[in-house]
């Protein structure tokens, strides 16, 4: 790709996470990603070439392991003129949400990644001239943590992202909580998976967006309050689903092409093909930890209906969603017995700092540092190695917590469709798919205290503020700030 014969007017604004910014090109499938960083906290072009180096090798030699060749997209490093650049800088500064603009974009260093557009990803050539849909959803931890070292038993029985739901909607973040739950997609089982998904059409919040031919048509940017608008959504959708035009409009055309929209992601998150095989990871036993969670809307609609079993199919082993789940369960110990691992490798580093390096902490993200990844052992011997490998599994964890699946799709003819080509089909349409996982940076290992702390937030707001409400006695006593006196008396 000749990036310098481009003019900066071809890029767009994407998006932007905590640490880049991306511009997608206007005809090409592709985009850039530019590192970003506080004001007057720029970084050397040695420094961001070695951060960018990471990122691509991590991905390569690392997640590639764990999700398999066809769903990891690495990407490259290209070097880019100053000039294009800075123009590209200025050209997009307009568009970025103000939220976002506390950091700016490197502009100095010529360096950045160059990656498939997911959005608009072609997989086949014969389908390069048809529109192109997308649903991106991070679907966030989908299992209970199984740990002894579990301090709160309500840890057990709810999972961590439906305790942070009223967390966040307390700190402002959003105005509503979910419905949606994490294992209710993770289970396998069709009917919670169209339930899952229903509820993030309902409360999209940052985990659910929808792409047509690479432009958010339903989803929120950033923290904004998004109204869900089914039938605005139904309007892009309708050309998908029912080419004919034969569907009448209205509610029922509406409620029609939703339903056909969730059969069709559901399909595709539960396809597997050879070609996507993983490493060689062993994996850990799903059933070691509940397959339910009790705060899930369709777990208590069962209960009110007199059901208390909830069915769990399971996934599919070649599927993207049990590869995902696998890496997440990486997080054996969950973050309370983690975290005194994390604070005797700390001791060390403490006494010998230039051990740093040696034990890869900060990289280099090689076929060495994969290895080191597979001993699935919970016996604590006491070694610092011991520790460092279960502090890295809990960094993979919660990358694979934290990424997005990106699902493509496109409409094809019946003769067009053959046995090497995924293809899922609707009532009136069939297409044609790929699916993608992508924000798979490598979480910081300076980030393990926050998560430490925000763990211990999330679950004791959810024991104060919500389970104490339907529990009386719960409720008496998380008082807070309030003296207790004993009263005795005679009997």
């Amino acid at each position: 790709m000749e990036v310098e014969k481009m003019d900066e007017n071809e890029w767009k604004y994407h998006g932007e996470g905590n640490q880049s910014l991306v511009v997608s090109h206007c005809q090409r499938c592709v985009v850039l990603r530019f590192l970003k960083f506080p004001p007057n906290q720029n970084k050397t072009s040695e420094e961001i070439l070695h951060h960018l180096q990471n990122i691509v090798d991590f991905g390569k030699h690392v997640m590639k392991q764990f999700f398999g060749e066809n769903y990891v997209h690495h990407g490259e490093i290209i070097q880019l003129p100053l000039d294009f650049v800075k123009q590209l800088c200025l050209k997009i500064q307009p568009e970025r949400p103000e939220s976002r603009c506390d950091k700016d974009m490197d502009t100095l260093s010529g360096y950045a990644m160059c990656l498939p557009n997911l959005t608009r990803l072609q997989t086949y050539r014969f389908v390069e001239h048809r529109p192109i849909l997308c649903i991106e959803i991070k679907p966030k931890c989908g299992f209970i943590p199984f740990s002894s070292h579990v301090s709160q038993e309500i840890k057990h029985k709810v999972c961590r992202y439906c305790m942070h739901q009223h967390l966040k909607v307390a700190n402002g973040k959003w105005k509503r909580p979910s419905k949606y739950c994490p294992l209710d997609l993770f289970s396998g089982n069709k009917q919670r998976m169209h339930f899952a998904l229903k509820s993030l059409l309902q409360e999209a919040q940052n985990n659910l967006k929808i792409f047509k031919n690479g432009e958010l048509i339903y989803g929120c940017k950033d923290d904004q309050d998004c109204v869900s608008d089914w039938n605005e959504l139904a309007r892009h959708l309708k050309p998908f689903f029912f080419p004919s035009n034969g569907l009448v409009s209205g509610s029922h055309c509406t409620r029609t092409i939703v339903k056909e929209l969730i059969h069709v992601i559901t399909m595709a998150l539960l396809s597997s093909t050879d070609a996507c095989r993983a490493g060689d990871m062993k994996t850990v036993p799903i059933s070691q930890g509940r397959s339910y969670c009790e705060a899930s809307a369709f777990n208590k609609e069962l209960v009110r209906n007199g059901k208390h079993k909830l069915e769990s199919s399971g996934l599919p082993r070649g599927c993207l969603l049990y590869k995902t789940l696998q890496a997440q369960m990486l997080d054996m110990l969950d973050i309370e017995g983690l975290y005194p691992l994390y604070s005797r490798v700390e001791q060390y580093l403490e006494e010998f700092p230039e051990e740093r390096s040696t034990l890869q902490i900060d990289g280099p993200y090689n076929e060495a540092f994969y290895e080191k990844l597979l001993d699935l052992s919970t016996e604590d011997d006491g070694t610092v190695a011991f520790a460092l490998t279960k502090v890295q599994q809990y960094r993979i964890a919660m990358t694979a917590k934290d990424c997005s699946i990106m699902i493509a799709l496109s409409p094809c003819l019946q003769d067009e469709c053959s046995e090497q080509r995924p293809v899922v089909l609707t009532s009136k349409s069939r297409f044609t798919f790929s699916v993608s996982v992508l924000d798979l940076d490598l979480k910081p290992y300076e980030s393990i205290p926050h998560q430490y702390k925000l763990d211990g937030k999330i679950v004791n707001y959810y024991l104060k503020n919500v389970q104490a409400k339907d529990d009386p006695v719960m409720s008496n006593l998380f008082k807070e700030n309030e003296d207790c006196t004993l009263v005795l008396h005679k009997v």
